[in-house]
């Protein structure tokens, strides 16, 4: 009778020890299933945000893509123009620039030298007046040394007219050489020819009136007579030059 009712009470608490584990472990595989469900929910609710983010991104992209799509070629299209025509408006600008400084250096230039030249050849007019002076001094210095005449009025003269070729001579003006020298159509002028075998064809024979330069322009051909071969020899040279 006592084992009986000894063994009774320690089957009860066997029974009432493995009725609670059981609780406690029942509690603990919830409380672990709850927590992973919470995992798995913050899990799957990071992954829907990301996916969402991803589709925005994805959005945004392919709108940027299609705005540069449709504007960028064109906006570059107009500023490669504007620029290329900016280049070719600065370029035509620099060349009307060179060429009007060039011109300016010119005119500049021509201008100096023309006044240079007016300066040098100011006093020609006068000096074309004052030849046919000279003419008729040496016409009279001529004249009176073949006549008799009172010798100191022939020296008289002689001077005044020395006195003035010193002084045009001073100003620039030289007297044409033009007596023994080969003809020169730029300073000689023929009046006659003459046959004449002595000399050289085209040589000047006599001079019949002074030529003059003013510096390197001349104010006056010398009137002269230029040699020529006779008409034999002339036949004669024709001859060898066709031969």
């Amino acid at each position: 009778m006592e084992r009986q009712g000894n063994g009774q009470p320690e089957e009860q608490e066997k029974t009432a020890g493995n009725a609670s584990g059981q609780t406690v472990f029942e509690g603990a595989a919830e409380a672990v299933n709850g927590q992973g469900a919470c995992q798995e929910q913050e899990g799957n609710q990071d992954e829907l945000e990301g996916q969402g983010s991803e589709a925005v991104g994805e959005v945004e992209q392919a709108e940027h893509d299609d705005q540069a799509g449709q504007d960028t070629p064109d906006e570059l299209t107009l500023v490669r123009a504007q620029l290329v025509a900016q280049e070719a408006r600065a370029k035509e600008k620099d060349d009307l620039l060179l060429r009007e400084r060039a011109e300016l250096e010119n005119f500049k230039r021509r201008m100096q030298r023309e006044k240079s030249e007016s300066l040098r050849f100011a006093s020609e007019p006068l000096l074309r007046d004052i030849l046919p002076v000279i003419d008729n001094l040496e016409r009279a210095v001529a004249h009176a040394k073949e006549s008799e005449g009172s010798q100191a009025l022939v020296e008289g003269v002689e001077l005044v007219l020395r006195s003035l070729l010193d002084t045009i001579g001073r100003h620039g003006v030289s007297r044409v050489k033009a007596k023994g020298e080969a003809f020169d159509p730029s300073l000689h002028e023929a009046v006659v020819q003459v046959e004449n075998t002595e000399v050289a064809p085209n040589t000047v024979l006599d001079e019949h009136q002074s030529g003059y330069q003013l510096h390197d322009r001349l104010l006056r051909p010398a009137m002269v007579s230029v040699s020529k071969a006779p008409p034999q020899i002339e036949r004669e040279e024709e001859e060898k030059s066709e031969s």
